[in-house]
Order: C-alpha cells, then structure tokens, then sequence
C-alpha cells in the first residue's frame, strides 16, 4: 500500500507546511492511521507535535482561511480545528506517570516515542510524518500492522501496566475487539482477569459510553461474552449476570437466559443502529431471575417478568448513569409490552387486543414489534415459523385497524372538560371513571373512535351511576 495516496487532501498538505514553517516534528497518530488499514472511513484526525500543538493549530488553522474554527484548551495543552465535516485535534507529544488511585496521569513534555509508549493497543500506537522530507513514513515500532493483520488487540507494553494506569482500557480493550470483530491476545486477556477490580476507580459515565459502544456493534454479543468471561461484567452490569445459568427439576430444565438476551441483542443489532431500541433487547427478560418459579403441573415460569424488568430499570439507568429522560422511559415502555405481541402470535388475534395494544405503545408500535420478533429464538423450526407467520396477522391487524379506528396515540374524542359542563360537575372521581368507560369501549370495539357515539356512551354510563344533564 502507498501510504501517501492517503493523505492527499489539501489539510495534510497544511499540516506539512505548517509543521516545517514551525520547524517541528508533526505525525498524524492513532485512529485515523489504524483505519487507513482497515478500510474504515474516518472525519477525525488527530496529530502529535513534538513541541507546542496549540502553536502548530494556531498556524494551520489560519492557513485554512475562511471555513476553519479553531478550539484552544489550554489547561489539556491541546487544540481542535474543525473544517468543514473534518476535526482535527493537535496535542503536544506526552510522557504519562500514574499514582495507583487515579487515571489521571502526571503529565510531562515528550518525545513521538514517549508518545507511543503511553497508547493503548499497538494498532492505535502507528504514526504517519507529516514533515515534508518524511511525509508518509509509518513509524510502527509495536509492529501494530502486523496485529492488524492478525486482527488482534494487543497492548505495545506490559499490558498489566497498561490496565493498572489507565483501567478505562479494559473496557476499551473489549469495545475495539467487538466493533472490528478482532480477537484478544492471550496475554493482554489474561491481565484484563488479573486488573478487573481496578475497574471500581473508573467513572459511571466512561464505562456506560464504553457499553454503549458495545452494544452499537455489528455483533454486541462478542463484546458481553467477553466481559463475561474476564469477570468484568459483574462488576459493571451485575443484573445481566443474574440471568446466567439453567436449572432443571424432574427432567424440565429452562433456557439459559443470558445467552438468550444476547441473541435477542444480536438479531436485533441486524435491523436497526437506534441506541436504545438495542438496550431493550439487552434488557427485556432482566426481571426474569426475580420471577422465576417452579410449579410442578407446568415446570418453570417467569410470570410478570416484563413488568418486573419494567420497575426494575430506573435504578439500572441510575446505578449506570445513563439518561434518566424519555430515552429511560421508552426502553421501560417496550420491556413492559413485550410480551403482548408474542402472547397474541400465539393464540387467535383479536381485534381488541390489538387496539389496546396499539395504544398502549403508540408511536413506539414498530419498534415494539421489531423487538418482539428479534425474541423469538426458539430452536424449534416449526414454532419459530407459526410465531413468526402469526407475527404477520399481527402486523397486518396493526395496519387495518390503525386506517379505520386511528387509535395510535388517540384521546377519547368526549374530553373531561365536555364531561364537566354536561353534567355542571367540579372535578371528581366520576369524570375520570366516565372517560375511562369511553376508552375502553372505543378500544374494545364497542362503539367507533367518533364524538357523537362517545357522547352518547357518556350519557347511557352517566345514567348507570346517577348522573343527569344539566338543562340548557
């Protein structure tokens, strides 16, 4: 490969030049030379300057001209110029020093190699110069090309000290595996067991932007076993550990509804990239460890798991620092209604049922249906195949009803107010358990999703419990 057709475009140019009108070193490091090689797109550029980064941006940027906004943060030592779809963030060459209770590090001035050394994985520690009479050399000191070859993560040192310094590189050790679908090396493996605990010292929020990385991978399911098997999982996710295992009475043994959840993530991870649709896969069945009962006439039940798992999720969102907004909200809605789609594929469809259910989800309808469908993983072909042909009456019911009755998102066309003036009522108990009488009639198909049959349903109900219109 000819590195230098890579790097082409004017900015690499001016980088170049303003690196030797400086008279600095200058090298294009760590992702972006990583994904050169491995065919990736890439809008992020970062560059290591042996001496000052912001100096070198300050020079850069104003060789862009028009279009080019430069960013300084002086107490980071680093600079950022965004140029039309490009960032490019410069950073004086470092040498790191860490104390055993923080992964912040003592920060020195350094040289590429002292740069190099500090890196995570030997794919991330390659550079490219970008100094005229270099310009394209790869320095690869950690034979990282070789790595990527062999797609493995490996660290450049001592990778006991790599994870003792910074363990915010377990995670990442496990993210970078699963998105490039490389393989771990034996020995840095092995010290993401021995480091585990170091785990405990890192932030909330970096571990869940660490997980949610994961589970935004072609194949999230990669990613968890790995953290599984390294004993970190327990550590940061201690309630998807809960569903490992199976047991078996008399001969009936339940699924393993760790793999389970993972294979429902998988299969879902092939229809949509929405964040959080990916997150109720992984947590649809995380109330089933609190439900699980044995009756000897049936064998083992998880009855209510999904409303359990539903209650269950504000802690996990707060216990992990994730949103707690509509995004916690929406995850909660679908794991409460994800049973009700697959009860109704495998029984007579009625038109009832998919009225509550259509309005019960609302917008979230598709999506709910989405994850319904990425359930069914039974090793069964003929009832995977009944439940999935029944999925499409379902889907079908959804799509006829939604046209003639518009319930999706509905508000019973009788409101409180119309209620109150009829009957010159203050507000009461009364209102509600009349506007309730009208949904689910509406809902169960009683009457049509129309003012004038709920107005007339209001009045027959009003009668029933003593309610008489006022005269006008």
């Amino acid at each position: 490969m000819n590195i230098k057709e890579h790097f082409s475009n004017k900015i690499f140019k001016q980088i170049s030049n303003a690196a030797d009108e400086l008279g600095l070193e200058c090298y294009v490091v760590g992702g972006y030379v990583r994904d050169i090689f491995l065919s990736r797109p890439s809008k992020d550029i970062d560059i290591v300057v042996v001496g000052s980064g912001i100096r070198m941006a300050e020079v850069f940027s104003k060789k862009l001209g028009k279009g080019a906004y430069l960013s300084v943060f002086k107490n980071f030592g680093t600079a950022q110029v965004k140029y039309h779809e490009i960032e490019v963030e410069f950073v004086g060459a470092r040498k790191e020093s860490y104390s055993h209770d923080s992964r912040n590090p003592i920060v020195e001035n350094g040289t590429l190699e002292d740069d190099q050394n500090r890196r995570d994985f030997t794919i991330n520690a390659m550079a490219v110069c970008m100094n005229e009479d270099r310009f394209g050399e790869l320095i690869d000191p950690f034979n990282g090309m070789d790595d990527l070859k062999e797609r493995t993560i490996k660290t450049p040192l001592d990778p006991d000290i790599t994870f003792s310094d910074d363990p915010l590189r377990m995670m990442r050790c496990i993210r970078f595996a699963t998105q490039l679908n490389f393989y771990i090396d034996d020995e840095t493996f092995q010290a993401l067991e021995r480091n585990k605990e170091r785990i405990n010292i890192i932030s909330k929020e970096r571990i869940a932007d660490e997980l949610n990385k994961i589970i935004l991978s072609p194949i999230p399911s990669k990613g968890f076993i790995d953290l599984d098997r390294s004993g970190l999982l327990t550590l940061v996710f201690p309630e998807l550990i809960e569903l490992q295992g199976v047991e078996t009475r008399t001969g009936k043994a339940h699924k393993d509804n760790f793999y389970h959840t993972l294979e429902v993530l998988d299969n879902i991870a092939k229809q949509t990239d929405n964040l959080w649709l990916r997150w109720s896969a992984l947590l649809h069945d995380i109330g089933k460890p609190r439900t699980k009962r044995w009756e000897p006439k049936i064998g083992w039940t998880f009855h209510n798991h999904n409303y359990i798992g539903e209650k269950m999720i504000p802690n996990i969102f707060r216990n992990m620092k994730l949103p707690m907004n509509e995004k916690m909200k929406y995850v909660q809605k679908l794991v409460g209604l994800h049973m009700r789609p697959i009860v109704m594929s495998d029984d007579i469809v009625t038109d009832s049922a998919v009225r509550r259910m259509l309005f019960e989800a609302g917008d979230d309808i598709d999506d709910l249906m989405v994850l319904c469908e990425a359930d069914i993983t039974s090793k069964n072909e003929v009832r995977k195949k009944k439940f999935l042909e029944n999925f499409k009456l379902v889907r079908q019911k959804l799509k006829d009803i939604e046209e003639k009755d518009r319930i999706r998102n509905f508000q019973p066309p009788v409101d409180g107010d119309e209620i109150m003036q009829v009957f010159n009522l203050k507000p009461c108990s009364e209102i509600g358990r009349l506007k309730s009488s009208i949904k689910d009639a509406i809902l169960d198909g009683i009457i049509p999703n129309e003012h004038d049959a709920a107005y007339e349903y209001m009045l027959k109900k009003a009668k029933e419990i003593g309610l008489v219109p006022v005269q006008k």
